[in-house]
């Protein structure tokens, strides 16, 4: 045999061992930094406020009127999707892993509204925007939503603030506070949306009352 065809074949003989050993060099260093990186965030769990009111208010007659629910507003630290809890007095938390779907003031809205369309009390009731005028509007801030665990079992606590406005005659009708706690039935954020739902069905049927209460005195 040619001594330089020899030695050719000496150093080409390895190269597919080479590129084998490199590739299992390449896929172990992948399989250390991949290792190294913190798991990805699991996706919250989302919720919805979708409650019925308990016992709508039916009223004896139908009015003439317009009502405009208008988009509820949020006291600070219940303006957002975040759920709330509290452990103790005038201090907020919020679960990490559970979110409400939207911002719970902007759920309540059409809630509100289908309930006191519902009483059949008035000729139409509209939510913003709109162009129809209005004879009557009902503003609403949600003053507090929170899951209490200072309480055993814990307890929903949930505040409406409602104002009934005559937009013809720019005076405010009324004004009420309405109040609802609610037992969970499980110490976590899904027992907490149960109760949620169930305090917020007979605060629905409230509001709807207090509509067709404070309207029938108009003439």
């Amino acid at each position: 045999m040619d001594p330089v065809t020899h030695r050719t074949q000496q150093a080409t003989a390895p190269r597919p061992l080479i590129r084998a050993v490199a590739a299992l060099a390449l896929a172990a260093l992948a399989t250390a930094c991949s290792s190294l990186l913190p798991p990805p965030a699991p996706a919250p769990s989302l919720h919805v406020l979708d409650a019925a009111p308990a016992a709508a208010a039916q009223a004896a007659q139908r009015r003439e009127l317009v009502l405009e629910v208008s988009a509820p507003k949020a006291w600070p630290g219940f303006d957002t999707a975040q759920m709330t809890y509290t452990r103790k007095a005038h201090a907020l938390e919020y679960y990490a892993n559970n979110r409400w779907a939207d911002a719970p003031a902007r759920m309540i809205g059409p809630l509100i509204a289908r309930a006191v369309e519902q009483t059949g009390a008035f000729r139409a009731v509209l939510q913003p925007p709109t162009t129809v005028a209005a004879d009557l509007r009902l503003s609403t801030e949600l003053v507090r939503l929170q899951q209490n665990f200072s309480s055993k079992p814990s307890e929903i606590e949930l505040v409406l603030h409602v104002q009934l406005v005559d937009v013809r005659a720019r005076v405010v009708v009324a004004t009420r506070t309405f109040e609802a706690t609610e037992a969970a039935p499980s110490e976590d954020p899904h027992g907490g949306v149960i109760a949620a739902n169930r305090a917020l069905e007979r605060l629905l049927a409230q509001v709807a009352a207090f509509c067709v209460t404070e309207s029938a005195q108009l003439r």
